[in-house]
């Protein structure tokens, strides 16, 4: 499995980032990560890495806005009574919040774990003028891949030379410390996307 994705990974790493931005809740931000530490390895190019995520999100996002929001609307939640229900619920608010704060929330939006997969249909339900969408949405899908992707490398990197260095006391200590960052990252989050 291992030397099937460091063989024909990155097309994998483009699929996952662009089916969660479309609208798909996959671990498309796992993926980067896991991709990047495997650049450090020396397994892929990182600029390839990062290039490929920033294109896959700002692509998947773009038919998100455009299938979902625009073309799709509000008549892809009448379909099923319980969507509907939750779609009268939350995309008055969601309506408001991208008429108010549209560029930000698309910025930002890629890096909250909600915002990620929905700011970009949001954002087509709201009508959000496409090229205004176009500019944030690329904005953040840069700046998301470069920031994401170059944290994993180089720790990806640091990890794997502290190990080589120290052995099995760095290993223990570096999984303590993604452990402990991880769990800072997750709760951080979850007080962002509440305050939201």
């Amino acid at each position: 499995m291992v030397d099937f994705i460091i063989n024909h990974g990155l097309p994998l790493l483009f699929l996952v980032v662009m089916i969660e931005s479309f609208g798909v809740p996959l671990p498309g931000e796992t993926a980067l990560i896991a991709f990047a530490i495997l650049a450090s390895q020396g397994h892929y190019p990182i600029v390839l890495v990062i290039f490929l995520a920033a294109l896959a999100a700002i692509i998947g996002d773009n038919l998100g806005y455009w299938l979902i929001g625009r073309w799709g609307g509000r008549k892809l939640f009448r379909k099923w009574g319980w969507l509907e229900r939750y779609a009268e619920r939350v995309l008055p608010q969601a309506e408001k919040l991208v008429a108010n704060h549209g560029g930000k929330t698309v910025f930002f939006g890629r890096f909250i774990t909600v915002l990620r997969y929905t700011a970009a249909w949001v954002a087509g339900l709201g009508k959000m003028p496409w090229g205004k969408f176009l500019f944030w949405n690329a904005a953040g899908g840069i700046v998301w891949a470069t920031l994401v992707g170059l944290v994993a490398y180089y720790s990806g990197q640091a990890a794997a030379n502290a190990i080589k260095r120290y052995g099995i006391y760095a290993a223990l200590m570096i999984v303590a410390v993604v452990v402990l960052g991880g769990l800072l990252v997750h709760y951080g989050k979850k007080r962002m996307e509440k305050d939201l």
